[in-house]
């Protein structure tokens, strides 16, 4: 181990391992660790996410009142081999990718109780509580839900051929004509820039080629983790003298400059993110009409922030200059590949009601990024997964409206929880056995209160509430459950393990416009998006690059040290 020299190295560590502590809290409202809920099941090379298998090892397992669940009929059913109703066919159907489950049990009744051991909790509650519950038309009567079925395909739309370049895939996303409207505008910003504030003798006009190697020595600094984009032309240990030569520094940082997406602001104009919005709508198109998500999506924020190791070399006054990002970008994503579908960045426009600082402590704020993330959602059966602070009755009767199904955890403190009933959101005096659950219905809305070393609480229209999972624990095995549970531990895995594997290699170029630093987040976004497809591609099964090897060859490409002829 490395002994800390002097307090300064300590100090900075320590802050480091602070801020990076502070980055990953974000996520606490929606990321299950392993220590609660274990792992789904084995990992997926195949998948192009590198992440946990998202197979449901449910059957339609919610015992009947009479049996009592006595081992002896258990065990009796496992050497049967489980029969399996309709339901339980529909559950299995609505899971990701179904794969074999441990037990199979009878389809039953979703109202009784197991005393003693996992499942259905006895309950103990008071008449009144029970009748405020049955007014807000919540009742423990339970009922089988018809799985949504799924109106749409998925998939990449496009087939690259075996010879599709890093190049190709990214351009899928950032074509040559959205790159040339990156040069057009930044020659119109200089020359406006030059008539204002005096002429530059040594600006020369940009061209489609310096535009290219511009982005590519900004994407270099998501491979090689740079703290700045200028030390490829230095001498440390950060430099790089085989695309340094490209260009020379002094052009570099007068393209960087100048570098506009929109040059002129319209007298219409009002939005904050004018600059990049031309930009922003151009990604989607290429985001939509590329790939097609799998019914399954999560909402929520991607980790980009800074990495901290950089951040523990930094001196305090360089921290100090420093200044805070002033939005929130969150994401639509497809839980089984990763492929973010859908951006929205919430800009902090001053401190009223739809500031950034209001976004994080008030529910309808959330509420209305979850609807722009899903306007192009509607009437296709998706199931969007979300975590406390967007979860509510209201978003989700409204989303089901409009065909859209949820999967939400609960927080009595982040959630609005405006319409749920309060003997639900109490935690009884007795803790019950690990594994047992308590559920309300109100139409095709279901309320769990699931235990497991603590109280977890989700709101669902998307799964039936007499369906039942499991939970797989390395150490414990098995813990019941109700089939959403295990759903959303499941899908919300795929997050955890994207900011785990690509939020590395965001661009580490942090500028202090707001707009430029939106732009480089999108263009990382938009690598990792390529990266994914390249993965699903046959042409990954020729040259089977990691995604630090595609982005390297991407950078190369970008400033003509690869051939990129056409391939199709």
């Amino acid at each position: 181990m490395m002994a800390e020299g002097g307090g300064g190295g300590g100090a900075a560590r320590r802050k480091a391992l602070s801020l990076l502590e502070a980055a990953r809290s974000r996520y606490e409202s929606l990321q299950i660790s392993d220590d609660v809920f274990g792992e789904s099941g084995q990992d997926s090379s195949g998948n192009p996410f590198y992440s946990t298998s998202a197979d449901s090892r449910s059957a339609a397992s919610s015992q009947d009142d009479e049996d009592g669940g006595e081992e002896e009929e258990e065990e009796e059913e496992e050497e049967e081999g489980g029969g399996q109703s309709p339901r339980g066919r529909a559950a299995r159907r609505r899971a990701p990718r179904p794969a074999e489950r441990r037990r199979q049990r009878q389809a039953g009744g979703g109202g009784g109780t197991m005393p003693g051991g996992p499942g259905p909790m006895e309950e103990e509650e008071e008449e009144e509580e029970e009748e405020g519950a049955q007014k807000g038309g919540w009742t423990r009567s339970l009922r089988d839900v018809p799985p949504p079925r799924f109106k749409d395909g998925s998939g990449p739309t496009r087939k690259m051929p075996l010879t599709a370049s890093a190049m190709d895939f990214f351009q899928l996303f950032v074509p040559d004509n959205v790159l040339k409207n990156m040069v057009v505008q930044t020659n119109m910003y200089a020359k406006k820039y030059q008539e204002r504030f005096g002429s530059d003798d040594t600006w020369i006009d940009v061209t489609l080629t310096e535009m290219k190697a511009f982005l590519g020595y900004m994407i270099s600094t998501s491979i090689h983790h740079c703290e700045s984009v200028l030390s490829i032309w230095s001498s440390g240990f950060y430099s790089n003298k085989s695309i340094a030569l490209i260009m020379t520094q002094s052009r570099f940082e007068k393209i960087l400059k100048y570098f506009h997406i929109v040059a002129f602001r319209s007298s219409q104009t009002t939005h904050g993110l004018y600059k990049i919005q031309p930009f922003l709508d151009s990604l989607q198109n290429g985001f939509d009409s590329a790939f097609r998500p799998s019914q399954a999506q999560v909402l929520h924020e991607p980790l980009i922030d800074e990495d901290p190791v950089f951040i523990a070399t930094c001196t305090e006054r360089e921290l100090r200059k420093r200044k805070k990002r002033k939005f929130s970008l969150w994401v639509r994503q497809c839980s089984s590949t990763g492929f973010i579908c859908q951006i929205y960045v919430h800009l902090k426009e001053g401190s009223g009601a739809d500031g950034l600082d209001a976004l994080k402590n008030k529910p309808q704020l959330h509420s209305m990024v979850a609807k722009s993330l899903c306007q192009n959602a509607s009437g296709k059966n998706y199931i969007i997964f979300t975590g406390p602070s967007i979860t509510s009755l209201n978003l989700f009767e409204e989303f089901e409206k409009q065909a859209i199904y949820c999967c939400g955890l609960l927080s009595t403190r982040k959630s609005d929880c405006t319409g749920l009933p309060p003997s639900m959101l109490n935690n009884p005096n007795t803790p019950p056995s690990r594994g047992q659950y308590r559920i309300r219905m109100k139409g095709n809305m279901s309320l769990i209160c699931w235990y497991n070393k603590g109280h977890f609480r989700f709101l669902t229209n998307a799964y039936s509430p007499v369906q039942q999972g499991v939970i797989i624990k390395r150490k414990s095995g098995e813990i019941p459950c109700p089939l959403a549970v295990e759903a959303f531990a499941a899908h919300l895995s795929y997050i955890c393990k994207y900011d785990d594997k690509y939020s590395k290699y965001f661009i580490s170029h942090k500028p202090n416009k707001t707009w430029q630093q939106v732009f480089w987040f999108a263009i990382s976004i938009a690598i990792n998006n390529a990266y994914i497809l390249y993965k699903m591609s046959e042409a990954y099964h020729v040259t089977r690059y990691s995604r630090a090897q595609f982005g390297e060859r991407l950078v190369k490409e970008l400033l003509g040290l690869e051939d990129t002829s056409p391939s199709h």
